[in-house]
């Protein structure tokens, strides 16, 4: 149960998608030759690295030439490139809805438990219409580092 509550924890802090306070992260998409409809512009962790036992915020910085009203987000995350964690979340819960044409910011914040491996993570994320149409498909690494889960006093 408890492995099972960090596979979330990572999963769900993977699919934070950032504020503007540390340096860009390298983002891929899955298909290089796909034209997806949504495009994304860049991806910002703060922290970065991400420290166990605080919070941390995923941001990511797309566009899109229709509006969207709904859909989901699938998020896959790998450690060290084994495949650990999958979920899915509602899109309008990471962002406003609907999302009009142009640019827009899908975000997430979590607080990773203090036992939370440190190394480095993979994340993958797929960005669906309410038609189960696929957007986009994303890849970024990032990584937790080795700060300490006990909080000062």
């Amino acid at each position: 149960m408890v492995q099972h509550k960090l596979i979330m924890s990572i999963f769900l802090l993977s699919l934070c998608l950032f504020v503007p306070l540390t340096q860009a992260t390298d983002v891929k998409y899955c298909d290089k030759k796909g034209d997806y409809d949504v495009k994304v512009k860049g991806v910002e962790i703060t922290p970065n690295p991400v420290a166990r036992g605080q919070s941390a915020t995923f941001s990511i910085s797309a566009t899109t030439g229709e509006a969207i009203s709904g859909g989901k987000l699938v998020i896959d995350v790998a450690y060290f490139g084994w495949h650990i964690h999958s979920e899915t979340h509602d899109l309008c819960e990471e962002t406003s809805c609907p999302v009009t044409d142009g640019e827009f910011v899908v975000a997430h914040s979590q607080v990773l438990p203090g036992f939370t491996p440190p190394g480095s993570y993979s994340l993958t994320m797929k960005m669906f219409d309410g038609n189960k149409r696929q957007l986009t498909c994303i890849s970024f690494d990032f990584s937790i580092g080795f700060a300490s889960p006990i909080a000062d006093s």
